[in-house]
């Protein structure tokens, strides 16, 4: 590790240990009944045995595995047909003016729709399971991929493509060689946003009474009242959210030079 990154790396820890800490502090005097807010010490308990315990333990004993791998199909299938219809359009929409036109009205038109307004429907259209939540994740993730798609397309001068065409670049090739690299930094952060919006779509997809998922196990745990489960499936979805965020930049970076150059 570069010395003069460690400084940096240590700061990302400072707020979520302060905020470990104060909850300690908050728990131990009592100032919050262990109803609202149990001890940290408690939570670790329960997380130590949804992650490592057996069925016999408790209702949600040993049930990690089988969620996070129902969680996470359903986030990578809603995500991946997101960003595979997302990108194409939003490169075609900010380089083609009639592309843009053409789907402007109804993109804009259905961005202004929440989400949660789907979700009657998606039962409706596709019942209570896998269909309806992959639908909701893949609704929420596409705009921010296509609008920052479409910005990173235009903002790529003309004259690059033209100088490419002229040393004889053909245009499919010009699309990976200058418009992509050129469109980087947007793309970036539009797969990131689907990717993280993909997370808090998941949950809503996952309350609506699935089997199994950390959505599922959220909505278990507050219909029977255990608020020690509920933070431990918060923390889970938010450590399998940064984790899936560290590898969506490594698969970039491993796929394109240009990426590698973004922060």
């Amino acid at each position: 590790m570069n010395d003069r990154t460690t400084p940096y790396r240590l700061l990302s820890w400072i707020i979520p240990g302060a905020l470990i800490m104060t909850w300690w502090m908050v728990s131990r005097c009592g100032w919050l009944p262990a109803y609202l807010l149990p001890h940290p010490e408690d939570i670790a308990k329960s997380g130590y045995a949804y992650v490592f315990g057996h069925a016999e333990g408790g209702p949600y004993s040993g049930r990690f595995v089988t969620d996070v791998i129902a969680s996470l199909a359903r986030v990578a299938l809603g995500f991946s047909m997101a960003a595979g219809v997302g990108v194409p359009l939003g490169i075609l929409s900010g380089r083609l003016m009639w592309m843009d036109k053409l789907l402007s009205v109804s993109v804009n038109g259905v961005r202004a729709v929440p989400g949660i307004c789907w979700l009657p429907l998606s039962l409706i259209w596709f019942g209570i399971g896998m269909k309806t939540t992959v639908f909701l994740i893949f609704l929420a993730a596409f705009f921010p991929i296509y609008l920052n798609a479409a910005a990173g397309a235009r903002a790529v001068p003309a004259i690059l493509l033209q100088a490419g065409a002229m040393m004889g670049v053909g245009r499919i090739r010009g699309v990976f060689a200058i418009l992509i690299p050129g469109a980087m930094s947007h793309l970036m952060a539009g797969l990131r946003l689907g990717l993280g919006i993909s997370w808090a779509y998941l949950v809503l997809g996952e309350l609506t009474g699935v089997p199994s998922g950390l959505g599922a196990v959220i909505m278990d745990a507050r219909m029977s009242g255990h608020i020690d489960v509920i933070i431990v499936g918060i923390v889970m979805i938010a450590l399998f959210g940064q984790l899936s965020d560290y590898l969506l930049r490594c698969l970039l970076r491993c796929l394109f030079k240009s990426a590698r150059r973004t922060p």
